[in-house]
């Protein structure tokens, strides 16, 4: 096979922070995934695997001719390539599971055969597999690991021939296809690589630290593990040198030592007037270390490193530096619609500015370890991060495992595994993660203390206990108690990698579990769609530092954040929509997010703009006015969708609403006014207005102090004329990168046609390929694997993939009647 090289940034080494509310220097491993190389060490990025669904027996020994099967690139997953079907189950969005292999020749690179340099050590590293992974190597069993979500890496060198080829096999048990409440995805969905290092190196995630600072600097305290697998002791001198953002070295030390198998060395270095990682400048400097061996590198790694600093206070909420501040969080599933769980960098990047285009400036990682490339994008960009772990402990919770709300629930989960694997599954979580600036808390659980799915407790027979999957206390399901020893053990576990954050998790019953000993072992507890516990809990639990984990999108919920000082924030279900959860067929996924899958702000996200920004802005809705005949009909009419045009009949009642920060607006018809001014409405935080629908420009102006500082339109169009590319970002430097084309359908004047609904074919010539349209629709039963969609709302998104790593791509976009769009791809060449 032909694997894509890329560069080695030492040996998988990581760097965290200190303890909560210090001042803190955190760190941002970037070699998990990019591999930059420098002194022997190096990796290669494992792309080209053979794919076979179905299970075979013995498919993991070395003589099984794999050439027949298809060829596919890893990140690959196989779920959302398959149709749905409304037999499957609805928690994950009506597509398949089942059972897969993988297959590949994995060559040994000329260097490694040479006489000094025969006792290398080769590596696999996975940054995930769905679900059950067993890897094989020439026809011997390695390792498994259940856990889909983790990072893992696995030891080649005992099986490894070192003169050709080696025969990898990977085989993937996703059979019990309705074990999550949401789409997971099938296979090896993140990226592989193959890691070579010398005999002396740094070890999986061992480089460590923590800092603490001064008015006059900070002091950097850098732990790193050496691992020695010769037989002899081996001398070597650890070296650090920190950059800083602009590349100068700011400090250096170094330290000789003597390595038998593993030692952990603990060196300091001094920052004069550091410059502090936050939400508007993600400042991140760069830690080098280096393993020098009689004189030569035999590792060495780069790790970037923001400085800040994090204070939790029962009664003032969270600090950034020393800044309160309100997190405006959303929670995040980790798809992407017609992609599957397999989602490029630029797709995330993408997501992340669309999200802070709205305010928002934290991410829940809803309910498991994400990939590190949405970490390092949120180091970079400015985004907080509560990493989350687990949706449950030792028991299952219930799902419906054919259709939706149809016969018995059942119970397939991670619990299966929980207790063989939870622990060691956080901790490489928390290693594998704690080096990142962006995150701020540990989550260890959510929702795993919902009443009675499955735990229950006495308190459950009060009158007033919402959030109850069964009512009443139920003596045949587990007591509630076990919460807090289990919580208990799971602290434990992140508290001794990493005491630099606090350790918290997403309540949902948190009457029954303020009965155990559960909240008492977080440091920050969150609480799910229970505002209105938070006064009374705060009464009850002085020191109880509170935040909402989950809440709707609705006003209520953010108003409970900014009336009370002592909650530090929020995180909305959801930011964006995603697969699974769904309802009935043929629901594709949960669509309460407040960006949709094709990633255009939904009119709920504009309104969330105008809540979170300072930003002057106005963002103008529409929806028909029906006629007033009871309060019922009203409440209806009003929650019919608002969407952001202007097409209507003559003379038809509508109901204009803008979404702003201003105090108050004008609205006009081709330049003129319409009706009066009107205020900012203090108990809703909208401003409307009803007319008659007449063609033409219909135009919001907003003010502020009477001086007009935003405004927004609508235009009447007529009908579809031509496609256009709206916006063209990504970025293509080589094989594999994915450029996002956003197209929108436009009339003969240019303007957009909201209520178009094409079908629109992407034809790619040349180092390309098209890997997906999405339109952000829910319905499960449009086909989404081939080249061509209709789209929704006159939009649709196109991913568009390299092949090779240099060269040209040409895209073309046709419709019937449509005038075509034709585009030129560079490889190599930045798109933004």
């Amino acid at each position: 096979m032909k694997n894509t090289s890329m560069k080695l940034l030492g040996f998988l080494a990581l760097c965290i922070a200190p303890f909560v509310g210090q001042t803190q220097i955190v760190a941002e491993d970037f070699t998990a995934q990019d591999f930059t190389a420098q002194g022997f060490g190096k990796a290669e990025r494992v792309i080209d695997w053979h794919f076979h669904l179905g299970d075979i027996k013995y498919g993991g020994r070395q003589a099984l001719n794999h050439s027949s099967w298809p060829a596919v690139t890893v990140p690959h997953d196989w779920s959302v390539q398959y149709p749905a079907s409304q037999d499957l189950a609805s928690c994950t969005g009506y597509l398949p599971g089942g059972i897969a292999w993988y297959r590949t020749d994995l060559h040994i690179s000329e260097s490694s055969k040479a006489p000094e340099e025969k006792d290398k050590r080769f590596y696999l590293y996975f940054g995930g597999v769905y679900n059950n992974s067993e890897v094989f190597i020439n026809g011997k069993w390695l390792s498994k690991r259940p856990n889909g979500y983790v990072s893992y890496m696995v030891d080649l060198t005992p099986y490894v021939n070192p003169s050709g080829k080696n025969v990898v096999a990977v085989r993937v048990d996703h059979s019990q296809s309705a074990d999550s409440r949401w789409y997971t995805g099938s296979g090896i969905y993140r990226d592989v690589y193959l890691v070579t290092a010398n005999p002396v190196h740094i070890g999986q995630w061992g480089v460590y630290c923590t800092a603490s600072v001064t008015e006059q600097g900070a002091e950097l305290n850098v732990e790193t593990q050496i691992k020695n697998h010769e037989a002899k002791p081996a001398a070597v001198e650890v070296v650090h040198e920190l950059l800083d953002p602009l590349g100068e070295s700011v400090a250096t030390v170094r330290e000789s030592i003597e390595v038998s198998e593993s030692v952990v060395t603990r060196q300091q270095m001094t920052i004069e007037n550091p410059l502090l990682w936050d939400l508007d400048s993600p400042n991140l400097y760069s830690l080098q270390t280096t393993v020098v061996r009689d004189g030569t590198v035999t590792d060495a790694s780069t790790t970037r490193v923001g400085i800040r600093s994090l204070t939790f206070d029962p009664n003032h909420g969270f600090a950034l530096n020393g800044k309160w501040t309100k997190i405006k969080g959303v929670c995040l599933h980790h798809d992407a619609g017609v992609l599957g769980a397999a989602v490029p960098k630029q797709v995330w990047h993408d997501r992340l500015l669309r999200l802070k285009e709205i305010g928002c400036n934290g991410i829940r990682t809803s309910h498991n370890p994400q990939s590190t490339e949405l970490y390092d994008l949120c180091d970079e960009l400015g985004m907080l991060v509560m990493d989350e772990a687990f949706d449950e402990w030792e028991y299952p919770k219930k799902k419906w495992l054919e259709g939706w709300n149809v016969g018995t629930p059942g119970f397939q989960g991670s619990a299966d595994y929980f207790r063989t694997w939870g622990k060691q599954d956080l901790e490489s979580m928390v290693r594998r993660d704690r080096n990142h600036p962006s995150i701020i808390m540990w989550s260890i659980g959510n929702e795993v203390d919902y009443p009675n799915d499955p735990y229950s407790h006495p308190i459950l027979n009060e009158e007033g206990i919402g959030q109850k999957h069964v009512a009443g206390y139920q003596d045949s399901q587990p007591h509630a108690d076990r919460l807090g020893e289990i919580a208990q053990e799971l602290a434990a576990v992140v508290r001794k990698f990493d005491r630099s954050r606090p350790v918290t998790a997403a309540l949902a019953g948190a009457v029954m579990s303020n009965e155990t000993d559960y909240p008492a072992a977080l440091d920050v507890i969150g609480y799910n769609y229970t505002e209105d516990r938070y006064e009374m809990d705060h009464q009850k639990y002085p020191e109880r530092v509170l935040y909402g984990s989950e809440t709707s999108s609705g006003l209520d919920s953010w108003n409970a954040v900014v009336d009370n000082d002592f909650v530090f924030g929020q995180f909305i279900w959801t930011g964006i929509d995603y697969l699974g959860e769904s309802h009935r067929w043929p629901s594709r996924g949960f669509t309460t997010g407040l960006i949709d899958l094709s990633n255009r702000i939904k009119p709920r996200g504009y309104f969330r703009k105008s809540l979170w920004t300072d930003e002057p802005m106005a963002y103008l809705v529409t929806q028909p006015r029906r006629e007033r005949r009871s309060r019922s009909v009203e409440r209806r009419s009003r929650s019919a969708p608002l969407s952001p045009h202007w097409d209507y009949q003559d003379g038809q009642q509508i109901r204009v609403v803008c979404y702003t920060n201003g105090d108050a607006a004008d609205l006009l018809l081709d330049g003129e006014k319409v009706g009066t001014r009107q205020s900012l409405d203090p108990e809703t935080r909208i401003i409307e207005w009803t007319v008659p629908y007449q063609a033409g420009e219909l135009e919001v102006a907003v003010y502020r102090d009477d001086k007009e500082v935003a405004n927004d339109t609508l235009k009447t169009s007529d009908r579809p004329s031509a496609i256009k590319v709206d916006q063209l970002s990504g970025t293509l430097h080589g094989r594999h990168d994915v450029a996002l084309v956003y197209l929108r359908v436009v009339d003969s004047q240019g303007n957009f046609v909201y209520l178009a609904d094409n079908d629109i074919t992407c034809s790619v010539r040349g180092n390309g390929r098209l890997i997906g349209l999405e339109n952000g629709s829910n319905n499960v039963t449009e086909v989404y694997t081939d080249n061509h969609h209709q789209c929704q709302h006159g939009q649709l998104l196109a991913y568009i993939q390299a092949t090779a790593d240099s060269g040209e791509i040409d895209v073309e976009f046709s419709s019937p009647l449509l005038e075509s769009e034709r585009i030129e791809l560079t490889i190599a060449a930045e798109l933004e």
